[in-house]
């Protein structure tokens, strides 16, 4: 490799040591994404003068549905080992087990790793229809849906996936193949010895696109009363672009090996898919009421 520009990456993923053990930048920088999520949240829900309780509430929901589904999702989708001691169940053999089946309280050792950003988004999809169902569908003239939820949610997201990305990039991990483009990164806690695409900040980097795009449509546009238009966009730009960048990053796990497509793109296609149908159902629907103009409700009113 010829090119001699590259950055030597060498940095503690624990920010704070304590004992054995202390603060982590991957663990912080998700705390840090959850709260700014929060904050735009409100943000959005003051704007369109919802009850001043929903943003608590959606701030507790997905807090939950991300690392749940997360977690769950990682376990399920990337935790196949090959083992030499396959199973029958009803004639079929697997050659394939996963240590979390069998093992299943070790599901919440969340600390020892192990998140995926797919698993996440279904757990946020699956914690915004039920708390629709419990809190906000009871204000009828809001007219909410999980739909509507996503819509004003992805928004927040996109800071939190960032600061995400920037926690593996601390962590030195999920990066790319070897390159001698002169942004390459030698990972040199993992034992690299050769420039490799620092696919962490190109993630990073497509979150914000995706943030530049959603963010003016919300603020300056109808795009808000076109439901699903907001998260469809965000299904799009996020996913197209992780299939893509898929082809130049390393294999999570064994099992992927040789395929010509991976688990993050397989799981990739169906977001995209409902991502365009998401986009072209927006403008097939009336537009929403504008809660903007809304009369604040009357605890707001007191204060």
């Amino acid at each position: 490799m010829s090119n001699l520009l590259y950055v030597t990456w060498n940095v503690d993923p624990i920010l704070i040591h304590i004992g054995d053990g202390g603060i982590r930048w991957y663990g912080l920088l998700w705390a840090i994404g959850l709260y700014l999520c929060y904050l735009v949240q409100a943000w959005m829900y003051k704007h369109e003068r919802c009850p001043e309780d929903w943003a608590d509430k959606i701030f507790v929901w997905m807090t939950l549905g991300v690392i749940i589904g997360a977690r769950l999702g990682h376990c399920w989708f990337y935790e196949w080992h090959l083992t030499n001691d396959p199973i029958q169940i009803f004639g079929w053999t697997f050659n394939y087990r996963n240590p979390y089946i069998e093992h299943p309280f070790e599901l919440l050792k969340i600390w020892e790793g192990g998140l995926s950003s797919h698993g996440g988004g279904i757990g946020l999809a699956i914690a915004a229809w039920l708390l629709n169902k419990k809190h906000f569908s009871k204000r009828p003239e809001y007219q909410t849906s999980m739909i509507w939820i996503l819509d004003r949610l992805c928004i927040g997201v996109c800071i939190t996936a960032t600061l995400i990305r920037l926690g593996n990039l601390m962590n030195s991990e999920i990066y790319g193949g070897p390159t001698d483009l002169p942004w390459g990164f030698i990972f040199v806690r993992d034992g690299q010895t050769v420039p490799c695409h620092p696919t962490q900040i190109y993630e990073m980097i497509y979150c914000l696109v995706a943030m530049a795009v959603t963010w003016p449509l919300y603020w300056f546009t109808n795009a808000r009363r076109r439901e699903g238009l907001l998260i469809g966009i965000f299904f799009i730009i996020v996913f197209v672009t992780r299939f893509g960048l898929e082809f130049i990053k390393n294999d999570q796990e064994l099992f992927e090996a040789g395929h010509v497509l991976n688990m993050g793109q397989w799981l990739s296609i169906p977001f995209i898919i409902v991502g365009i149908w998401l986009v072209i159902r927006s403008f097939r629907r009336p537009m929403l009421p504008d809660t903007t103009q809304f009369e604040l409700p009357k605890e707001a009113k007191k204060k």
